[in-house]
Order: C-alpha cells, then sequence, then structure tokens
C-alpha cells in the first residue's frame, strides 16, 4: 500500500483545505487527476513545519541517509528517472514543487531541470507500504533523459536480446562514458556506477552467446599466470 505525501499533509492541516482542488483534464481520452494545493500563507517555508518534519522522520532512510526516489509521469505513467532523495531532498521537492534529488558523486542537492530547464513539475509524492522509497509523481517540462529521450528507461533487455547492433552500441556508448569520467576527473563514485552499467550491458551480450561469467573469470585467471605474448600464442594454437 503506497502513502500519499499530499494526502497526509492535507489531513495534518499544511494546505488550506478551500484551496485544496482536483481537476480532471482529457490527455488521448483518458483522464488523469492533478492536485493543486496552496500554502496556508504566503512565503511560508513548508520544508521547515514541524508537521511536514514528522513525515520526513517516518521515512526508513539508509545508513547513508538516503532513500530511492523514482519520477513517475502523471499523464502516462512512464518511470521517468531514479535517484536518490535525503531528507533536505525531500523537503524541498515538498516546499519547491519539483523533483529534487541528492547526488551521490557530489555530495549535493540537484533539482532536474536547474541546468536543461527541463523540470519535473511534482503533483504528489507516494512512499511505498515499507516507506524506504519514494516515487514523485509529476509532469515534466521536456524530455528527462540526458540523451534526449522522453525517459531514462528506454533500453529494453528484450530489445537487446532480439537486436545485437542496439546492444552492441549501447555497450560502446557506457564504454565511452566510463573514459570520460577519468578524461574528465570525475570521482569514484561516478566511475564506479559507469562501470556497472558498462558489466550490466556486457553480461547482457554474453547471455546472448551463451557465454557463463566464469568461463570469462576462468581466463582472467589464467592470464596471471602468463605474459601477453604468451597469450596471444596460445590463441592462435
Amino acid at each position: 500500500m503506497a502513502v500519499s505525501f499530499t494526502h497526509c499533509l492535507q489531513n495534518l492541516g499544511l494546505y488550506s483545505r478551500s484551496h485544496l482542488s482536483c481537476q480532471r483534464d482529457s490527455l488521448e481520452g483518458k483522464s488523469h487527476h492533478v492536485v493543486n494545493a496552496c500554502l496556508q500563507k504566503s512565503g511560508y517555508d513548508l520544508a521547515m513545519n514541524s508537521k511536514v518534519g514528522l513525515l520526513l522522520d517516518s521515512v526508513k532512510w539508509d545508513e547513508k541517509g538516503l532513500a530511492v526516489a523514482i519520477a513517475q509521469n502523471v499523464d502516462t505513467g512512464a518511470i521517468l528517472m531514479q535517484g536518490f532523495a535525503n531528507k533536505d531532498a525531500l523537503a524541498t521537492t515538498i516546499s519547491s514543487r519539483k523533483a529534487t534529488f541528492y547526488s551521490r558523486s557530489r555530495s549535493a542537492l540537484w533539482t532536474k531541470g536547474e541546468t536543461s530547464m527541463n523540470f519535473i513539475n511534482v503533483y504528489d509524492i507516494f512512499l511505498d507500504c515499507d516507506r524506504d522509497s519514494i516515487i514523485y509523481l509529476g509532469k515534466p517540462d521536456g524530455p528527462t533523459c540526458h540523451t534526449g529521450s522522453d525517459t531514462c528507461y528506454f533500453s529494453s533487455v528484450f530489445d537487446l536480446l532480439k537486436h545485437p547492433q542496439l546492444l552492441c552500441s549501447k555497450i560502446r556508448e557506457e564504454a565511452d562514458e566510463l573514459c570520460r569520467t577519468l578524461e574528465e576527473n570525475e570521482d569514484k563514485a561516478r566511475t564506479a556506477s559507469e562501470m556497472a552499467d558498462v558489466l550490466y550491458h556486457s553480461m547482457v551480450l554474453l547471455a546472448l552467446r551463451g557465454v557463463q561469467i566464469e568461463e570469462v573469470l576462468q581466463v582472467l585467471r589464467q592470464r596471471f599466470f602468463k605474459s601477453g605474448i604468451e597469450e596471444k600464442e596460445s590463441r592462435k594454437a
């Protein structure tokens, strides 16, 4: 069962009931609800309100004070992106209505769209039943992914398995991003993240070729006991 932050805030009296309304708009024959809420007084800092603090404290943050935060399109239901949030990021999202995350590589808050202007305007926030992950339900101003795609989730595993050229293109793309972490002197967390992407897509290729990861590890073990020249000669044999 998901828990809506907006519903909780309404019940706590943080929003003026006279200003809480629900509008139904039509989109390609479907309807969606947009909840518009106004603060009780102008300029009030919602993020600092003690009642909001209680809600923030109810989230099961991990040992680093983070929780997975997923942005979802309020109109289509598409998953736009996934990041991480801490208390400050969630509080900022509540007060600004812009999807805000915590960057583990930069150790700082960042609001989606602060550079591209493609903000994700948040209409509601949900916690899952365990209260350890968050959904920002919102409407994007433009493409969410840095590639220009509407969503960061445009690479289907099934498509990669069916289209080898697409898979190879993805591996090359991820390898390039890994190299850029060195060229642009990015931190270790970013390098680890990009390496994980390379490994993931490479393992999809291995699965497609019927190669077990243990076979790869065995090759690496053998290389510890012979020179590069000997290893190349063994390939010819």
